[in-house]
């Protein structure tokens, strides 16, 4: 019983990533989740109390395994300038995953304070992990630099899923280059 209840779970949780990818969050509604799944809707309220729960659980199920790639690449470089070409780039190529896709129309949307600070404290934990290398660089100020890097890699998150016109290996090259020799190139 208990392992049929976590397989339901898991399949819900599966289907709102996917309404959330492909429709934001208007399309995050339990008949939708009841639909997608097969279970009756009521049966989406045994598993989960509201939206904003499932938005919570979506949250700590997936923000840490997006930051943990996003750590492990910038583990692997070598240099100072490696780990932030690494951090950047990492955070850029996972823009298209149904995941992160999930994350951000989340962050769109209302959320009740847990969910917000659940998104918060993974925001904190991407910035945290970058600024012992930009100390390494010789920033003064490696904190806020590190918040000023993870800006410079939400707008170009945001670039990309707007579908601007410039592909998105254009805007990771040019995030990159911010990132490593700032408005100069």
């Amino acid at each position: 019983m208990a392992e049929h209840r976590s397989m339901q779970r898991a399949a819900l949780l599966d289907a709102a990533r996917t309404l959330l990818s492909e429709g934001g969050t208007e399309a995050l509604t339990f008949p939708a989740l009841a639909e997608r799944t097969g279970l009756a809707r009521s049966s989406v309220y045994e598993y989960f109390r509201s939206r904003a729960a499932v938005v919570e659980e979506l949250c700590e199920a997936d923000i840490p395994v997006w930051a943990a790639e996003v750590a492990a690449a910038t583990e692997r470089a070598g240099s100072p300038e490696g780990k932030v070409e690494a951090y950047v780039r990492q955070q850029l190529a996972l823009v298209g995953d149904r995941r992160h896709r999930a994350v951000v129309a989340i962050s769109a949307s209302e959320l009740d304070a847990g969910a917000r600070e659940k998104i918060r404290a993974a925001h904190g934990g991407l910035v945290a992990m970058i600024v012992e290398a930009l100390g390494e660089l010789g920033h003064g100020q490696p904190r806020l630099a590190a918040m000023l890097l993870q800006g410079v890699v939400d707008a170009a998150v945001r670039r990309i899923e707007l579908g601007a016109a410039e592909d998105p290996a254009v805007v990771t090259e040019a995030a990159v280059t911010m990132a490593l020799h700032g408005v100069r190139g």
